[in-house]
């Protein structure tokens, strides 16, 4: 083989592998972009996921109307209600009472205290969760605190009010439901 056909083999293995190299870099940027994309679509995927199986016991935004025919007396629920707040506010949050039972069907009203042990105002939100996560569809709330924000004054306290019902419909096998809600602070966000 002479030194030209040597050289002309070497350029062609050169330009196969720059070649192979540009495709191999074009797999790469559009797996990067892809994974970016799926990133990005994630959450709300993940919301319409949850609204439409029911799962991570999220529960509706808005007040229900309570129109149930009958009541069920056979059955007893147990309702269990727990608070905790977010790392970053100072205040006392807790139900003023743990549990409670309850007849599908039957409105109950509980409260929750709040007092804002800080030196400022704060407006707090909560966010609530059911737990088994299929049961957040049954429980409705007709009137609750967690649909507004709450405005506290430096060392001021409230009791916050939550109206519901459980609905009749509630799956045979669930005869405990737990309530749970996490308070944030809203403050920088609201007065932005």
């Amino acid at each position: 083989m002479s030194k030209d056909d040597e050289v002309k083999n070497s350029n062609v293995k050169d330009s196969v592998a720059i070649t192979k190299n540009n495709k191999v870099i074009k797999k790469l940027v559009l797996l990067v972009f892809g994974m970016f994309g799926f990133g990005f679509a994630l959450v709300p995927l993940y919301d319409v996921f949850c609204d439409i199986t029911g799962l991570n016991g999220k529960t509706s935004t808005t007040a229900a109307v309570y129109n149930v025919e009958q009541i069920d007396t056979k059955r007893v629920v147990t309702v269990q209600f727990i608070s905790r707040t977010a790392q970053d506010i100072p205040w006392q949050f807790e139900p003023m009472i743990r549990e409670i039972k309850v007849h599908p069907g039957e409105m109950k009203l509980v409260k929750f205290y709040a007092k804002n042990e800080s030196t400022r105002d704060i407006i707090g939100q909560a966010v609530p969760s059911v737990s088994p996560g299929l049961a957040a569809a049954y429980f409705q709330k007709i009137e609750c605190f967690c649909f507004t924000q709450q405005p506290l004054k430096a060392n001021e306290e409230v009791e916050m009010a939550l109206q519901f019902y459980v609905d009749p419909e509630l799956p045979e096998d669930i005869s405990t439901l737990t309530l749970s809600y996490t308070l944030y602070d809203v403050t920088g966000k609201v007065e932005s």
